[in-house]
């Protein structure tokens, strides 16, 4: 079964000049299993496309589809787990307790405590466990939003830029991190400029005015 597929999807922004079309009938189908990658210049229209594919925002048109089943206004953890740009961690909660949140919030709590540690580790900042977001650099806040959304093992994984921030050793763990979900059946989407992440990818593609097409 397709893990997350698009048809037809429109999204069209108020703006100062008129209206501007974003995303002009964006098709794209994610296999489980499979790490895709998104590259476009700044403003293309990969954040909204991301928005678009986790339920964050509403197409005007089109439609999208996870796990075979019309995408729910809120998906759990477990079926589409996402890193925004924004990252969106919990400042009043740990690293640690961050990246168990979603196992806590789903049927997914056997051993939280052991996939927390696990996941940490690969990504280098076991050490800032008992931290607050606030308390470390951004790059390793993302390394932690990273883990968060790794942790349930979901069915799909949306990552907007998820290497901007990390260094190269960083990027390398973030990137076995994503192969190896992928490698549990995951299908993983990843939107970024770098010619590191692209290398690792089963299939890149392009959002080109407006449009998905191969890279």
């Amino acid at each position: 079964m397709t893990a997350l597929a698009a048809r037809g999807l429109t999204r069209v922004f108020d703006h100062a000049d008129g209206p501007l079309e974003v995303l002009r009938g964006v098709d794209l189908d994610l296999e489980p299993g499979e790490v895709v990658t998104v590259s476009g210049r700044s403003g293309s229209g990969k954040s909204a496309l991301f928005a678009l594919l986790c339920g964050f925002d509403k197409p005007d048109s089109g439609t999208v589809e996870l796990l075979g089943r019309p995408l729910p206004e809120t998906p759990a953890w477990q079926d589409c787990a996402v890193l925004p740009q924004a990252l969106g961690l919990a400042h009043e909660l740990t690293l640690a307790e961050n990246v168990a949140l979603p196992l806590r919030l789903s049927d997914r709590r056997a051993a939280v405590a052991d996939r927390v540690d696990e996941l940490l580790t690969e990504l280098g900042i076991a050490a800032l466990a008992d931290r607050y977001p606030g308390e470390v650099s951004y790059g390793q806040q993302q390394r932690a939003a990273l883990a968060r959304a790794a942790a349930p093992r979901p069915r799909v994984l949306l990552a907007d830029e998820p290497t901007a921030h990390l260094d190269h050793d960083s990027v390398a763990a973030a990137l076995a991190v994503l192969r190896r979900v992928a490698g549990e059946g995951t299908a993983v989407l990843v939107a970024t400029h770098h010619d590191q992440v692209h290398r690792v990818a089963d299939r890149r593609l392009a959002l080109t005015d407006g449009r998905i097409v191969p890279a």
